[in-house]
């Protein structure tokens, strides 16, 4: 079974910049988001590509099962069935002691929020943080693209500790 294990971050200032490798531009939508199970079926279209993602409940690691799709019909997916559920950012590849980093900006009714996540190969794998990342929130549900999906503006109430 696919898994995905990851780590979400708030990040700090815009030193992540100057190490930034690569630039691609999302939109993604959110078919069904069951927040109690976590679980979650999403579209994606970044550049050429398209995908169909499915992700389980959310853990240190979740089931992830991703198919490509025509980009015609995650247009038409995204159109017609997503509605609201949208959202749409800039992701930069960042290099950092041989890992590489997501930085998420985010644009529309969530400009303002940078959010950078980490792919891991295991739950408990060391993990340097750069020094432009900030406080944790990958247990935070309001920083799940799928609730952000659903917001109109970016999450701004203090971080639950």
């Amino acid at each position: 079974m696919p898994v995905e294990i990851e780590r979400k971050f708030l990040v700090q200032g815009d030193r992540w910049r100057a190490g930034c490798t690569q630039i691609h531009e999302f939109r993604q939508g959110y078919l069904m988001s069951h927040e109690g199970a976590g679980a979650t079926v999403r579209v994606r279209i970044f550049g050429d590509h398209a995908f169909l993602t499915i992700k389980g409940a959310k853990s240190p690691s979740r089931a992830e099962y991703e198919y490509p799709i025509p980009p015609a019909d995650a247009e038409e997916i995204l159109r017609s069935l997503c509605g609201d559920r949208l959202i749409e950012k800039r992701r930069h590849c960042v290099p950092h002691q041989g890992l590489i980093w997501s930085v998420d900006v985010f644009s529309g009714s969530l400009a303002g929020l940078i959010l950078a996540e980490v792919e891991l190969s295991h739950p408990e794998q060391p993990l340097a943080l750069p020094s432009w990342v900030g406080p944790e929130v990958t247990a935070d549900h309001r920083y799940r693209n799928s609730v952000l999906a659903r917001s109109t503006t970016p999450p701004r109430e203090k971080l639950k500790v």
